[in-house]
């Protein structure tokens, strides 16, 4: 006969016999559950963890190929897999490291069918935690499957896609900011039941497309509509916290009883309704923008090629500074991105992906609860020793889609055959999003049928170079020098002096206001002249090249912003003089050379060669602007045309002159740069 103890443990064992045995697929190999959990900076990456007998745990990296990053993504729905990531890069997880030694071949339909010790058999630390990342596109008809073992306790949602299904009458609505919510679950789209939806899920619906945020409906057109339709519900409800960036971090509610029509009685199937950021709100509330006066932001985006991304920028005492990526992620990247009228984070981005910026580094070690209004209210550490704007934080946005037309143009030109030239006069700021809110002729366009060679073209590209002046080196480089014009007959040629100087006698003197020049590309890709080789113009004075006919603008300016003197500077040797550390220069103007700068160099010119200056031979004393502008006629593209101008407060006594406060543009609140005429919008007068 079995004692009481005897049979209590061979009732424990039938029972761990029996979780082994429901928690074992058709193929024999143990069925788990899979999610991408940790510290992320874009929802389709993290650490791999593993649900399995009732427990989640992670994977050591000893071992892990991206075989095996492969047959997790496609686990997932993921089309396939980028790279994994060792050494608990997105942080480490905790319980147990379910799986060690891992070889997957990439076939597999599940981790649990690759090689392993076997479950729970590891001597791995949680510092060796690996991570993946997965491909943005999701496998075409895949459906989601919850193993009946698990609890719904840490499950997140899987689905092939999300979408808001306006209504009739709001289909022509740009954007579209209400509808039922589908998902696509099996290649076929389904309605959520609304009877357990929150606020915080529309919020982060709301996040993916676009909306800084949600807002509320009118509930009675929505039930009549869905009476009449025949609904196909999803079978699981929804669990966000309303601070997720994307619907697949959050959390799967529990199973809902499929019943045909008679699903989700007595409720009905989940209205979005989002709140458009102020550059996409619909164009009737035009006017009213215009009443009110647009408060300084706090934070900007600079440098990026699309809308919605960029270096993320702080105003601190009314200067512009960086945020370090010491501890970037997600949550806080989201919050930057609904504070400026966007949607949540696509992506953070560290490493100066978006370009190096200029002036302080205000933020490091961000830490953010992704609920917060502004960055500026996020955690951080204010001490930014050691960050340097090799580290510079950016982010990509979720904006709402604008219906925009994709429309290829070209360079050569146009076929008189085309349509009618639709616009003319085309003058834009930089900052719209179509080129009907730029500038133009409107109804009146004088062009000929297809344009002719009037034809306009563009040449896209997703990066660029970004040039930036150094203040600091003009402002410590300024001179007076009086030059007679004897040795300057090969300046006035290039139109270096002002206009008196063609009457003057060649024993005069003219005064030069004398500086050095460095200028950096602090941008994602190298500065090249416009120009091709052949076509660059030989100068037989100075013996040498013009790649660029005007790069520069120097000018003097009286205080309200009015010309008293002039100078340009031809670009005839645009080549890397030096180059931070680690970075190899490129272009060298000898013998015919490639012109240009290279991403992390700079070109000087020395304030001791040829039109290096501006003529103030004419000026009087006074206090004026001293003002230079780099590629000042856009000749070639760059990822931000603010920083292109700099200015500084200049005193002339006649005999002396004083430079001070320099500055570049886009560095300062927009209060101070008040005090300078054109610094703010960089609106150039024409020549």
């Amino acid at each position: 006969m079995l004692s009481p103890v005897s049979i209590h443990g061979l009732l424990t064992t039938l029972l761990w016999m029996c979780v082994l045995c429901n928690a074992q697929s058709d193929s024999g190999s143990p069925v788990i559950q899979l999610r991408l959990a940790g510290e992320k900076r874009k929802h389709y990456e993290g650490r791999v963890e593993v649900f399995y007998n009732g427990e989640w745990g992670t994977v050591c990296d000893d071992d892990f190929s991206i075989y095996a990053a492969q047959v997790v993504c496609r686990e997932l729905g993921y089309l396939d897999a980028e790279s994994w990531a060792p050494s608990a890069k997105y942080g480490r997880g905790e319980g147990r490291i379910w799986l060690d030694n891992v070889h997957c071949t990439g076939a597999e339909k599940s981790l649990a069918q690759c090689e392993s010790n076997g479950f729970g058999v590891s001597d791995c630390k949680h510092s060796e935690d690996v991570g993946v990342v997965c491909t943005q596109k999701r496998i075409p008809g895949f459906k989601f499957i919850k193993n009946h073992a698990n609890s719904d306790e840490g499950m997140t949602v899987q689905v092939e896609d999300v979408r808001i299904r306006a209504t009739y009458s709001h289909r022509k609505r740009i954007p579209i900011t209400e509808g039922f919510l589908e998902v696509k679950d099996g290649g076929k789209w389904r309605q959520i039941c609304n009877e357990e939806w929150t606020e915080m899920n529309s919020r982060v619906i709301c996040g993916m497309y676009g909306f800084p945020g949600e807002k509320r409906f009118n509930t009675r057109p929505y039930k009549l509509l869905a009476k009449r339709r025949k609904k196909n519900y999803w079978g699981f409800s929804v669990n966000c916290t309303g601070n997720e960036a994307d619907l697949s971090d959050c959390k799967l509610g529990h199973e809902i009883e499929l019943k045909g029509n008679n699903t989700c009685e007595p409720g009905m199937p989940v209205v979005i309704s989002c709140v458009p950021g102020r550059a996409f709100a619909p164009s009737v509330s035009m006017g009213f923008r215009k009443a009110y006066r647009v408060e300084q932001p706090l934070v900007r985006l600079k440098g990026g090629a699309m809308i919605g991304e960029g270096r993320v920028e702080v105003l601190k005492n009314g200067e512009w500074g960086t945020v370090c990526d010491d501890n970037w992620n997600i949550q806080a990247a989201t919050v930057v991105c609904r504070e400026l009228g966007f949607g949540s984070a696509k992506e953070a981005l560290t490493g100066a992906r978006m370009g190096q910026g200029i002036g302080p580094v205000h933020m490091n070690e961000v830490l953010c609860s992704g609920f917060e209004k502004s960055l500026t209210d996020c955690y951080f550490n204010r001490d930014a020793l050691g960050c340097s704007h090799e580290e510079d934080a950016a982010v990509r946005c979720n904006v709402p889609a604008m219906g925009f037309h994709k429309r290829e143009t070209w360079y050569w030109q146009g076929d008189a055959s085309a349509d009618a030239v639709v616009m003319s006069g085309v003058r834009c700021s930089g900052t719209e999003l179509t080129l009907d809110q730029c500038l133009h002729h409107g109804k009146h366009v004088l062009c000929p049928k297809g344009g002719g060679r009037f034809a306009a073209g563009v040449s896209c590209t997703q990066t660029a170079p970004d040039l930036v002046l150094s203040s600091q080196v003009v402002e410590q480089t300024t001179y007076l020098e009086d030059r007679p014009m004897y040795v300057l007959q090969c300046a006035q040629e290039e139109h270096c002096l002002s206009s008196s100087a063609d009457k003057a006698d060649s024993t005069s003197y003219r005064r030069l206001l004398r500086f050095s020049s460095q200028i950096h590309n602090n941008g994602q890709s190298d500065f090249r002249p416009r120009a091709a080789h052949h076509s660059w113009v030989w100068h037989e004075c100075h013996r040498h090249y013009h790649s660029m006919e005007v790069f520069t603008h120097y000018d003097l300016m009286s205080l309200n912003g009015t010309k008293v003197a002039e100078g340009h500077k031809a670009s005839f040797c645009l080549e890397d003089t030096h180059c931070d550390e680690g970075i190899q220069k490129r272009y060298e103007c000898a013998n015919f050379g490639a012109q240009g700068i290279t991403v992390g160099c700079w070109d000087t010119y020395r304030h001791d060669i040829d039109c290096q200056w501006i003529d103030i031979t004419d000026v009087k004393p006074g206090d004026y602007i001293f003002q230079i502008v780099i590629n000042p006629n856009y000749e070639v593209a760059e990822s931000d045309y603010t920083n292109n101008i700099m200015r500084c407060r200049s005193r002339y006594d006649g005999h002396r002159i004083w430079t001070y406060n320099c500055h570049i543009g886009g560095t300062l609140s927009s209060d101070t740069e008040e005090t300078f005429p054109g610094l703010l919008t960089n609106q150039l007068s024409h020549r």
